[in-house]
């Protein structure tokens, strides 16, 4: 994998992965991290991408790992983000696909980069807060709704709350979810732990930019969307994604019976040959 930073004409700097064919080619997939994560793409789904010719791209998020800092960031930003990146890595047209807290960054991407986006994969993620027709907290364990509540509340409120160090809900996470984490998707340690080794900054304006204005409006996706969300989900409950479905002109939504957070990723293998197939 080649590691590599992109500084911006502000100072700003946006640290990037870049993993796939030696000789730089390949279709090209840029991984959206999740929150708090840091970005390197998933090493699970390496054997996949080469089985499909893919390319994967990612980078830290401003606030974790070698991405420096950009408070008030919305989630549209993460489309200037990647076109950067891509310029830079002399990438046209390219796929997204995000995770979690990187479903609503992919989304932005398609519908802010419909000339350079062919499709877009979003698992486990978020609807818009505020969505009309939707109890945005509705399913969610007590522990989540208090963290995003609290960045609904304001930045300072958030960094008490974070400062207050809570204690991880293990309930989060169904026994599927925890098998998985146990099995191929205990990469999740390697990205976790060094998101948050310089602080919680990374996470407070990710859960701040979920709850605030995301800079777009879903209705105007034009590209391909695929919408995978497990129907026991306890962070993110099946609804976002049922809503998204409704609300992404182009979308359709694999709804995961017996699926959490986690073990949806089970079907991450698949959405890559959805995508091949767009591509």
């Amino acid at each position: 994998m080649i590691e590599a930073d992109l500084v911006l004409d502000d100072g700003h700097i946006l640290h990037f992965y870049d993993q796939g064919p030696s000789d730089g080619a390949g279709l090209a997939v840029f991984w959206l991290h999740g929150t708090p994560n840091i970005g390197p793409p998933p090493a699970p789904l390496f054997a996949d991408a080469a089985r499909l010719g893919l390319r994967w791209i990612a980078y830290d998020r401003p606030g974790y790992g070698g991405s420096t800092p950009r408070e008030g960031r919305d989630v549209a930003s993460a489309a200037r983000d990647v076109v950067r990146i891509a310029d830079r890595l002399g990438i046209d047209r390219f796929a997204v696909m995000g995770h979690s807290g990187g479903g609503p960054h992919a989304l932005a991407c398609a519908a802010l980069l419909p000339g350079r986006v062919l499709a877009a994969v979003g698992i486990a993620g978020l609807a818009p807060y505020g969505a009309e027709g939707l109890d945005w907290f509705a399913g969610m364990r007590p522990s989540g709704e208090a963290g995003l509540r609290a960045a609904h509340a304001g930045r300072a409120t958030k960094a008490e709350y974070e400062a207050s160090c809570p204690e991880f809900d293990p309930a989060l996470f169904t026994a599927r979810d925890r098998a998985a984490l146990s099995g191929q998707w205990a990469w999740f340690d390697s990205v976790v732990g060094p998101a948050m080794a310089g602080g919680p900054g990374g996470l407070i304006d990710d859960d701040i930019a979920y709850v605030t204005p995301w800079g777009f409006d879903c209705a105007q996706i034009a590209r391909p969307v695929l919408l995978l969300h497990g129907d026991e989900d306890r962070m993110v409950p099946r609804q976002h994604g049922e809503w998204l479905a409704r609300h992404c002109p182009a979308a359709e939504l694999w709804l995961r019976p017996g699926d959490g957070h986690i073990s949806v990723l089970s079907a991450a293998p698949r959405a890559l040959e959805w995508l091949r197939t767009q591509m």
